[in-house]
């Protein structure tokens, strides 16, 4: 994470998180902290406010008779969580999002996993419409606190430049 404080006023200072453009460089991969353990309540809650009426996320008994004989978490409240694991990283200064591709769950979650994640500059390039501005697509990565991959999906974002923002 690149955080660093700037001087808003004499003796008084302001953190800071994200990355301009020129910060990123094709190939690095961050790893994204602090980790997050997904509970019962954070599922339930967000799968009714989203309005994902499906059993599986909330009704023990149904998950008991299903082949994970449990309930699993939401797929997008996995897809949510993992994506701000990486705000401070990758998208801390976006000017806009851009969209997620290829989305692919790899394993279930399951209420009490810790999801950690990562993400890997996969391109970069000047935009063409906003010469202060570069986009920056990414692969994010989550993990479960077995080691096992449980998301992964591409997102493409617009980040300024530095002297933009001067």
């Amino acid at each position: 994470m690149v955080r660093h404080s700037r001087e808003v006023d004499e003796g008084r200072y302001r953190e800071e998180y994200g990355r301009y453009y020129e910060d990123f460089r094709v190939g690095d991969v961050y790893e994204h902290r602090p980790k997050r353990t997904v509970t019962q309540d954070d599922n339930i809650r967000f799968t009714l406010l989203t309005m994902n009426n499906h059993p599986l996320h909330y009704d023990d008994t149904y998950g008991e008779d299903t082949e994970f004989g449990e309930c699993l978490v939401n797929s997008t409240l996995t897809l949510a969580v993992v994506t701000g694991m990486s705000v401070s990283d990758v998208s801390y200064k976006t000017v806009a999002n851009l969209g997620w591709d290829d989305v692919r769950l790899t394993n279930p979650v399951f209420h009490g996993d810790t999801l950690s994640a990562e993400s890997e500059v996969l391109t970069k390039r000047e935009s063409e419409s906003r010469p202060g501005d570069g986009i920056v697509t990414v692969e994010t990565r989550g993990y479960k606190q077995t080691g096992e991959q449980v998301i992964e999906f591409e997102r493409t974002v617009l980040i300024p430049k530095r002297n933009a923002e001067e």
